[in-house]
């Protein structure tokens, strides 16, 4: 179900730093930077006209997901929420912008240039109830029970680990927390070689999961109310898919809801 190869880990980082630096070059030339392009089923025209013009142009240039959770995740005022694998941040800050002043949107992300960009991108949209954290998304560096939603844009298909990538969520999610991801995932009948037959493993497709195994590792986290759904296809036999999943609330032995842990500060400085 994964493969834990370090050199597989530093093939992604490398393509993503290179994206990032691809964009910040573009934003310094007289246009403007250019989005990043892969093909229909991925990027920036994923989201709304009216989402990508209240964002930085090199926040949108830098999307390279396979939908877009934001618009799946419902999200509400004074949530806390985390993206996993934020790149250029314009997940973090579309969400930011629905959670409001009294939320937290954190994003997360192990390449250096693409947290350098997206710091770049929180400053010029003024967001102050954003913040990014390095590292993986196999340990993510925050208290557990401390976010309220958990989103991801096309990131955990690049796992090389994704059983951690599932207890890690699980772990930082509060009790009654949930999950709103879009990702690639093949059909059941795919097998792990024909998936590769359809595309790499840094082109989202190679490292996808099955319907099956997806809801399987979710519930062996510990999930409930696991749904996926195919949104549209991206190869023969491989579909962007809303992933959605609930942490379910703490209950004693008299039924009672426990409430959740008080919530702890990361400590991260961005």
């Amino acid at each position: 179900m994964s493969d834990h190869s370090p050199a597989l880990r530093e093939t992604v980082r490398q393509r993503y730093a290179a994206a990032a630096v691809q964009v910040t070059e573009g934003g310094t030339a007289c246009c403007g930077p250019k989005a990043i392009e892969i093909d229909d089923n991925f990027g920036s025209t994923l989201y709304a006209a009216d989402e990508r013009e209240v964002l930085p142009a090199e926040a949108v240039a830098a999307s390279l997901g396979c939908g877009n959770p934001t618009a799946v995740a419902d999200l509400h005022e004074g949530e806390r929420v985390l993206d996993l694998g934020s790149g250029g941040g314009i997940d973090v800050l579309l969400s930011a912008r629905r959670v409001g002043a009294t939320g937290r949107a954190y994003g997360l992300d192990m390449t250096e240039e693409m947290l350098a960009l997206a710091l770049e991108n929180r400053t010029k949209a003024g967001a102050t109830n954003v913040e990014f954290l390095k590292g993986t998304i196999e340990a993510i560096p925050l208290p557990a029970n401390t976010i309220d939603v958990v989103i991801s844009n096309c990131v955990i298909n690049l796992s090389t680990d994704k059983p951690s990538v599932f207890a890690e969520m699980f772990r930082v999610l509060a009790p009654g927390g949930r999950i709103g991801i879009s990702d690639v995932v093949a059909d059941d009948a795919l097998s792990p070689a024909q998936r590769a037959e359809r595309g790499d493993y840094v082109g989202c497709i190679a490292g996808a999961l099955s319907f099956a195994e997806y809801r399987e590792g979710l519930a062996s986290a510990g999930f409930t109310d696991i749904e996926l759904t195919p949104t549209h296809a991206v190869a023969d036999g491989m579909h962007s898919a809303i992933v959605r999943a609930v942490k379910d609330r703490v209950m004693d032995p008299t039924g009672v809801v426990k409430p959740a842990p008080e919530d702890a500060h990361c400590g991260c400085q961005a």
